[in-house]
């Protein structure tokens, strides 16, 4: 598994661990404190832009003191950010950061759904950001989630007023909750959703203020004066013996590739929200005030409360088991109900604490983390009553095949039963992310299955119902397939039972630049996800691209193993660039899918399907000196890119620095936010500083702030200054200056196919020996000149830029490879 290189989050590392990879196994506290739940019928939702965004504190208090059914419903999956654990950006990013909130959702009570809008990057007003999205499709996403959710209650986390004055995703998402609240009621809006589920009201909407949007404490409070609800967060919870703010702290920290790893807080805090529409409060100190959360909102409910709420009075924590006859009871009134949504909610509810109550162990595994499409899987099973209470095991039905195993076993208290079963994996689907497997535009993914939409992970195909009677009542306990296995160094590890092809293709990297016309070899890698899989691998290419041989035959005997094929691929004699793409075939059907897997501790391992294909660019680029020092920063692949075009790239541990072993570089370039991330700069800038002086090129990339006591030679300041637009005009300063005329003529034709952004956190002021290079603004700014500054210091070049290189060099923008060129090349013109 990778490591993250964060060394004050081993507690919540270990915490978020234990879940993500296991079964839960429920205290008698736990199990009470979720009776409590099952006993409470209100429900709230809560709406912001990213992960992250969400305010834990409020989601913890409304899930666990006030025990309403509480979502966050983030309208992106945080593809647009930067990744500090590794190299993963856009939507292999978007993958973790969705599974960061599972994370944060299971330690603070809350559930988790998303739209189809997608991250593109910072945005400076809403109506860039809705027009990017399509509103349309993405304030439906919204009216669907209100209406399968079905809230009492909505809380925005950002004010719908002032646009322009934040990220324009954070206003968006406002501005939608807005509108939906009103439109999830009109049978004539979305009236296609309406097939699946039905027309909600909710109650109120509320915007969760604080003095955080306005200039200072006094004008938020001359603002907000008699028009606020409050709730102290700093509830102590003694069932868990922690404050709900230490919760929401450990929920929080768990967004890791944000760098949200915090300290705990406890003690009294203040939480404001601010209400917007809807029915006002009967009492200003409950959200919930003049909403019936009783188990007599529902028609027949109340005799279900009656047996419920006894079994709450009157828990006994020594032996929960003691209940299962009111449960059962229960159980067995709720499936009667009418009302479809709360018997859906309460059942799926009261069968985990049945399963619980009877200590029951029931598990599906296999030897294995995937199989393949209509494969047959030995599953093995497991079935353990640590009860007094009569249960029988009737019948095991696998969901997946469809196929049923009589058992009629009683399951003797303490007495573990284990069967073996074999399944076929019935089915033409993948389990990878649902909203990865078809391409979308810029603004949204592209999911045709309404059922799939707000859904945070593709449901899992392979299941297993364990039938069973307890206390002579029917009920069906279902779980997931999963493979279950142990390391020596690890102990027990469970991951995500997948569906995957039975071939894989992958390319080494995602570009390849040829900076000349001579043939490059290009390495195939086939893996195979079952035994004896052979077949042809061959390359499709743009027109004038020659590829050598036309088809290469692969044999692989055992699954898992991988065979590398290589082709030899000859660009135009001319500047060109188009997509590569890998066909695998093998008994009569094609494979063209490369399987990314995603390993951290604190998520469960990630399986992704994306198009086994690469960007291929003819380039006319020119180099001076070769051998380059890296330090890598927050996770970028420039290393890798810049060998693409014949540099020899070596990643400097930052611990070796020293005034001599510098010397030997050509060049030194840091990593992204390298100041921010790597401690031990703190202690070697100096020596950094020495390289330049004595004749070396230095090239810092952008850092959020300046993280050493001496960041530059001369005075530079840094600032959030940003140009979003992708497209917005770039203007030269000095075209004479060498950065631009040697090795390569740069000109403004270079920031043509630049990708999400031109550049971040550019310096807004600087002293005489800088000299700005380029000048470039959104949209009715004014015009910010720090993307790329550069001073003589001493015998040496200092470089420092905001420009967005990581994105642009992995994305093979020919110009951004060019200015890069020049930029390790400045000061060795002969």
């Amino acid at each position: 598994m990778k490591n993250t290189f964060f060394s004050t989050i081993s507690f919540l590392l270990i915490f978020s661990t234990v879940f993500a990879q296991k079964p839960e196994k429920l205290t008698s506290n736990q199990i009470f404190e979720k009776i409590q739940k099952l006993n409470f019928l209100g429900t709230a939702l809560y709406i912001a832009a990213h992960p992250d965004d969400e305010n834990t504190r409020l989601i913890a208090y409304l899930a666990n003191n006030v025990k309403a059914r509480t979502g966050y419903l983030s309208i992106t999956r945080g593809d647009g950010g930067q990744n500090l654990i590794g190299p993963e950006i856009s939507e292999l990013l978007g993958v973790i950061r969705t599974q960061e909130l599972l994370a944060a959702r299971h330690i603070d009570g809350g559930e988790q759904f998303f739209t189809r809008a997608n991250d593109f990057g910072y945005s400076k007003h809403p109506d860039e950001t809705l027009k990017i999205w399509d509103k349309e499709k993405v304030l439906s996403d919204v009216v669907w989630a209100i209406r399968t959710f079905k809230p009492d209650v909505i809380i925005n986390r950002f004010n719908h007023k002032t646009p322009g004055s934040t990220h324009g995703h954070h206003t968006a998402s406002a501005m939608l909750s807005l509108e939906a609240f009103d439109l999830a009621s009109d049978r004539s809006q979305f009236s296609d959703q309406l097939k699946h589920t039905s027309v909600w009201t909710p109650k109120r909407l509320f915007f969760n203020t604080s003095s955080w949007f306005y200039r200072n404490q006094e004008d938020f409070d001359n603002a907000t004066k008699g028009k606020l609800t409050s709730f102290d967060v700093g509830v102590y919870y003694p069932l868990k013996g922690l404050s709900n703010n230490e919760l929401a702290s450990m929920a929080s920290s768990q967004h890791l590739c944000q760098g949200f790893g915090r300290l705990t807080t406890r003690g009294e805090q203040e939480e404001y929200v601010e209400f917007l529409k809807g029915d006002p409060l009967k009492d200003k100190n409950d959200i919930f005030s003049g909403i019936n959360t009783t188990w007599n909102r529902i028609n027949n409910g109340g005799e279900i409360g009656v047996v419920l709420y006894d079994v709450e009075e009157n828990f006994d924590f020594v032996n929960p088991s003691k209940h299962l006859p009111k449960l059962m009871e229960a159980y067995q009134l709720i499936q009667k109900l009418e009302d479809a949504h709360w018997r859906e909610i309460k059942e799926k509810q009261l069968k985990e604490i049945i399963e619980a109550c009877a200590g029951l162990y029931l598990e599906a595994s296999v030897n294995s983390s995937y199989g393949t499409p209509n494969a047959a899987v030995e599953v093995e099973l497991e079935a353990l009553n640590r009860s007094t209470i009569q249960i029988e095991l009737t019948s095991i039905t696998s969901t997946i095949d469809k196929r049923n195993s009589v058992k009629e076993v009683d399951l003797v208290p303490n007495k573990k039963i284990e069967f073996k079963e074999t399944i076929n994996l019935k089915t033409n689907a993948f389990s990878d992310p649902y909203w990865l497997k078809e391409k979308g535009s810029l603004g949204v993914y592209k999911v045709d299955n309404q059922l799939l939409i707000g859904k945070p992970e593709t449901p899992r195909p392979a299941k297993i119902d364990f039938n069973l009677t307890i206390n002579s009542v029917p009920i069906t306990i279902t779980k997931n397939i999963v493979h279950r296995f142990s390391e020596r160094d690890k102990g027990e590890i469970y991951e995500p039972f997948e569906i995957l092809p039975i071939i894989t293709t992958k390319l080494k990297n995602k570009v390849l630049i040829f900076s000349d016309d001579a043939p490059q070899k290009v390495l195939v890698e086939v893996r195979a996800g079952a035994n004896n899989i052979a077949g042809k691998v061959s390359l499709q290419t743009p027109e004038n691209w020659v590829v050598s041989p036309k088809e290469i035959d692969f044999n692989i005997s055992q699954k898992n193993d991988k065979k590398t094929v290589e082709f030899l691929v000859t660009p135009p004699k001319n500047q060109a660039e188009g997509i590569l793409k890998v066909i695998a075939t093998s008994g009569g059907e094609t494979y063209q899918k490369e399987l990314i897997e995603i390993n951290y501790n604190h998520i469960p391992k990630q399986s992704i399907l994306l198009n086994s294909e690469a960007k291929i660019v003819r380039l006319n680029i020119e180099k001076v000196g070769s051998y380059i020092g890296y330090i890598n920063g927050a996770g970028d692949a420039i290393p890798e890119d810049l060998r693409q075009i014949g540099y020899t790239v070596v990643e400097i541990n930052p611990l070796e620095i020293d005034e001599k072993n510098l010397l030997k570089f050509d060049a030194i370039v840091l990593g992204i936010r390298a100041y921010n991330v790597v401690d031990e700069l703190k202690f070697k800038q100096k020596y950094l500083l020495q390289y330049v002086e004595k004749g070396g090129n230095m090239v810092v990339q952008y850092n959020t702030d300046r993280g050493v006591d001496v960041f530059a030679p001369f005075t530079l300041n840094l600032s959030n200054d940003r140009v979003t637009d992708e497209f917005a005009d770039v203007r030269i300063i000095d075209k004479n200056h060498e950065i631009l005329n040697f090795p390569n003529k740069i000109t403004a034709d270079d920031f043509k196919g630049w990708v999400q952004e031109r550049g971040l956190y550019f310096p807004d002021s600087w002293s005489t020996e800088y000299s700005p290079i380029f000048s470039m603004n959104d949209k009715g700014e004014t015009a910010k000149n720090g993307s790329l500054l550069i001073a003589k210091y001493g015998k040496g070049n200092y470089i420092y830029t905001g420009l967005s290189f990581f994105r642009e060099l992995p994305a093979g923008v020919s110009g951004a490879y060019k200015l890069f060129a020049n930029m390790l090349s400045v000061g060795k013109k002969k």
